[in-house]
């Protein structure tokens, strides 16, 4: 079985997705949110709970010497940090992508414009390079107009290949960028990620 220096893994949380798109007016070349649309809906993929997430067997194909690139939401941040050591590795650094509010936006008496991402460590993997800063405002990814529910900017997976190097997997991939092997629901798998137990552990 091949074993992965590098996981990158975007995980289903269970969260609520926000407007829908027809919540969303196009004028004089903005989006505007429409306020009389439903506040939020159900994600558009299949979410998991924080067991199951937990519950994957990613250290069976976790090289000794790896990273870990997991994204994570402003609620979930807490249960991230179990997950990555149930997988076996090391807390190191949270990457933050700055994000422009769009509409009334997501979150309570602060609104949310950001979205992490957990580097962590297993073993001594070194790095290609050193990172200048863990801030980064990078533009969303748009589809037909519409910014592109969770699919996360080209510019993270170009900073993961420029800072880790060795075999890499992207875990609930929605497309196979060239270098990469993934699994997931919505691609050919590359390679077979069974719970660690079957029942409820």
């Amino acid at each position: 079985m091949k074993k992965y220096n590098v996981i990158y893994v975007d995980p289903p949380w269970k969260i609520k997705a926000g407007r829908p798109l027809k919540g969303y007016k196009m004028e004089n070349g903005k989006q505007l949110f429409i306020p009389t649309s439903n506040k939020s809906r159900d994600t558009e993929y299949p979410s998991m709970t924080i067991k199951d997430i937990k519950n994957l067997n990613v250290p069976e194909v976790t090289a000794d010497d790896a990273h870990l690139y997991m994204w994570v939401t402003n609620s979930h941040l807490p249960f991230a940090f179990e997950i990555i050591k149930q997988w076996g590795f090391e807390y190191s650094t949270t990457i933050v992508w700055a994000k422009n509010r769009m509409g009334g936006g997501l979150g309570g008496t602060f609104k949310i414009t950001t979205e992490y991402l957990i580097f962590a460590k297993k073993g001594k993997l070194k790095s290609l390079k050193i990172n200048d800063n863990t801030w980064f405002n990078v533009k969303r990814t748009y589809e037909n107009g519409y910014p592109k529910h969770s699919k996360k900017p080209t510019f993270f997976y170009e900073m993961i290949e420029q800072t880790s190097p060795g075999l890499k997997l992207e875990m609930f991939a929605r497309e196979k960028r060239e270098g990469w092997d993934v699994w997931g629901n919505e691609l050919h798998n590359d390679v077979e990620l069974k719970p660690i137990c079957s029942n409820a552990c």
